[in-house]
């Protein structure tokens, strides 16, 4: 199957996979060290980590994720992550988090 004609890097440095009208597909590679802190997002994510570890904060708890594990990040909710060791992840938005901005 092709890519989706969305596909592309994002200016966060996120590729994005594929998009479709309900949900989209994007993939993430990130050095050991970076750190993003976010009020909360106008769409859901669940992701996956194939390789490597990250501390996500959500609503003032925190996780260790690491390669084979997964998350939720409700949509609106504040959060922060730091990546503790390289990783690869996937994340899945609805709705899709480039559509109408809302990636911005």
């Amino acid at each position: 199957m092709p890519r989706s004609k969305d596909a592309g890097i994002g200016n966060m440095g996120q590729d994005y996979l594929a998009c479709g009208e309900s949900i989209a597909l994007r993939r993430w590679e990130e050095c050991a060290g970076k750190q993003c802190q976010s009020p909360g997002r106008d769409y859901e994510t669940v992701g996956y980590v194939i390789s490597g570890e990250l501390e996500i904060e959500v609503d003032g708890d925190t996780a260790t994720v690491c390669a084979g594990e997964s998350w939720l990040m409700p949509k609106g909710s504040p959060h922060q992550y730091r990546v503790v060791e390289d990783i690869v992840a996937v994340e899945a938005t609805s709705p899709p988090a480039r559509a109408d901005g809302r990636d911005e």
